[in-house]
C-alpha cells in the first residue's frame, strides 16, 4: 500500500470516526445546542482536527445524509428496475423502499428532511451542496419515471410525473416528521408503517384511470 492510499484511507477512518460522535451528539442534544467542541469531544479529537474535515457544524451536519442519500438511489434502483412488476405494483413497492431507508438510519433520514426547509442548505460549501442536490434530484428522478411509465400505459391519470413524485416523496417525508413528533409526547406509540399503508393505498387509488 502507497503513502497516499495510507492517508486516504486514514482521512476516510477519521471522517467515520467524526459522522458516529456527530450523529450520537445530535440524537442527545439537538443541532442548536450541539457544538463542534461537543463533537470533537465524543470522537476523542481536537477541535481543530474537525475543522479540517468540515468548515462548520452545518456542512457536518448535512453530510451525515450522504450515506442516507445513497442507499435511498440503489433502493429506489432496485423498485425501478424490477421486470416483472407493473407500475401499479411498483407505487406499492416505493412505499418498501421509504421504510427500508427510513429503518436504514431513522435519525438521519429525519434529519434530511429537516434539511429542505432550512437555512443550513444556503451556507453549504459547492462541493457538498452539489453532492446533495445530484442524489435528491436522482432519487425523484428514479420516482417520477415509474410514474411517466404509468402513464405512457394509460394507467395513471395523465399529471406531470415529476409533480406526481414530489407529492409522494412530501406524503413520505409529512408522515414520518409527524409521527416522530408524536413519539416524543409517547415513545411508545409507532405508528408510522401503517401510517405510510393507508396513505399509499389512498394516493394509488387517486392516480389510476
Amino acid at each position: 500500500m502507497g503513502i497516499q492510499e495510507r492517508k486516504q484511507r486514514e482521512r476516510e477512518r477519521r471522517r467515520q470516526q467524526i459522522a458516529v460522535a456527530a450523529k450520537k451528539i445530535f440524537s442527545v442534544k439537538g443541532f442548536n445546542k450541539t457544538t463542534m467542541e461537543d463533537i470533537a469531544r465524543e470522537a476523542e479529537l481536537s477541535a481543530g482536527t474537525l475543522y479540517l474535515y468540515y468548515k462548520n457544524k452545518n456542512e457536518l451536519f448535512a453530510s451525515l445524509s450522504l450515506r442516507v442519500l445513497k442507499f435511498m438511489n440503489i433502493r429506489l434502483e432496485k423498485v425501478t428496475k424490477e421486470p416483472d412488476q407493473s407500475p401499479e405494483q411498483k407505487v406499492m413497492s416505493l412505499k418498501g423502499a421509504f421504510y427500508d431507508v427510513y429503518e436504514f438510519d431513522p435519525l438521519i433520514v429525519i434529519n434530511i428532511f429537516h434539511l429542505q426547509s432550512s437555512e443550513i442548505l444556503k451556507n453549504l460549501s459547492p462541493d457538498l451542496l452539489s453532492q446533495i442536490k445530484v442524489l435528491s434530484q436522482s432519487s425523484i428522478a428514479l420516482i417520477s419515471s415509474i410514474f411517466k411509465e404509468g402513464i405512457a400505459q394509460n394507467k395513471f391519470i395523465d399529471r406531470h410525473p415529476v409533480a406526481l413524485a414530489d407529492i409522494i416523496w412530501g406524503i413520505f417525508s409529512g408522515i414520518v416528521l409527524w409521527e416522530e413528533s408524536k413519539r416524543i409526547i409517547d415513545d411508545k406509540k409507532e405508528y408510522l408503517k401503517q401510517t405510510l399503508d393507508i396513505a399509499f393505498e389512498i394516493f394509488a387509488k387517486g392516480i389510476k384511470k
